[in-house]
């Protein structure tokens, strides 16, 4: 029988690494270290343990019964450590501490890199961790204990949650500059039927929104190409592959595509911030949330004022 002085963080982390990554060599490079070193850790603890956690062979490793009982588990006992040292931390006066963030692609990309460099510059003894997903794995981040707080959409069926809104962001259509509805302004849903559309992948919360757009009007959309990613999708406009439904953030200081106002309906997100209701905010994360209040109210948001973006809280 094991007792948890048996067990490493080093062997914890790695297990949780190669258990959420699905492959050595990815968890090898999410924890900085060499695989072998990530393959020794998980060895010690199935010696340790007296179980086998993963099952082996080609393409990604799974876990076994063993393994699946023993990661929510793992999780625990890693934040737990976490907030340990964050509270720790905090008794420097944020002189020391850790916290993890989560965004959407487009928030991420968008309004989170001039909020993680003003706060850095300010405490640069905290280290910062930034995950991108979509909001229901977001969710799951923070229930789980992975993420501290994140930047999500609105809304999100986690009773355990909570949030508060940042900003309700209007959805414009982009489309290249030589398009027939290039200087049109605005568009409708059913101006859009025939109109060939990039269409995000599976999981982006734009995909759902769009196509339960066209299904409440009775419509289909014409899909060009399938698969796009939020990083790229200005770019497949502008080579003239089609047009897309986006945030106003991502159309901000889009070159060369035309930006049109979409009417009838109007399509919009809640955008916010969300964390656990049974796990307080340490003084590092609330003072990142402070930081992203702040850069809202002092530069707005990172959009064109025509953009359609409401603040809520400023």
């Amino acid at each position: 029988m094991f007792t948890l002085s048996d067990l490493t963080v080093q062997q914890l982390e790695s297990f949780v690494a190669v258990a959420e990554e699905g492959q050595f060599t990815r968890a090898a490079a999410r924890l900085h270290v060499a695989q072998p070193s990530v393959s020794f850790q998980i060895r010690r603890m199935e010696t340790v343990t007296g179980a086998r956690l993963f099952h082996r062979g080609r393409g990604p490793v799974s876990l076994t019964d063993a393994g699946s009982v023993l990661l929510p588990l793992a999780r625990r006992v890693l934040s737990d450590l976490a907030e340990i040292i964050d509270r720790v931390g905090e008794l420097d006066g944020l002189q020391r501490g850790h916290v993890s963030i989560g965004a959407t692609p487009s928030l991420g990309s968008a309004l989170l890199p001039g909020v993680l460099s003003r706060f850095h510059r300010r405490h640069p003894g905290i280290t910062l961790e930034v995950t991108e997903r979509d909001s229901d794995q977001l969710a799951d981040g923070l229930e789980i204990g992975m993420l501290d707080v994140a930047l999500a959409i609105f809304p999100l069926r986690h009773p355990q949650l909570e949030h508060v809104t940042l900003a309700v962001e209007e959805l414009v259509v982009v489309v290249p500059s030589d398009h027939e509805l290039a200087s049109a302004g605005e568009v409708s849903i059913r101006e859009l039927v025939g109109v060939a559309l990039i269409m995000f992948h599976e999981g982006y919360d734009l995909r759902s929104t769009t196509l339960e757009a066209f299904g409440a009007a009775g419509l289909t959309p014409t899909v060009s190409l399938d698969g796009a990613e939020i990083g790229s999708v200005l770019s497949l406009v502008e080579e003239g592959l089609g047009a897309a439904i986006v945030p106003s953030i991502v159309a901000a200081g889009a070159a060369n595509v035309c930006v049109l106002r979409l009417v009838r309906p109007r399509l919009e997100r809640e955008i916010g911030l969300v964390w656990h209701r049974d796990r307080p905010l340490s003084l590092a994360a609330t003072a990142l949330c402070d930081e992203i209040d702040a850069q809202l109210v002092e530069e707005g948001w990172p959009a064109t004022p025509a953009s359609g973006v409401r603040l809520v809280r400023h």
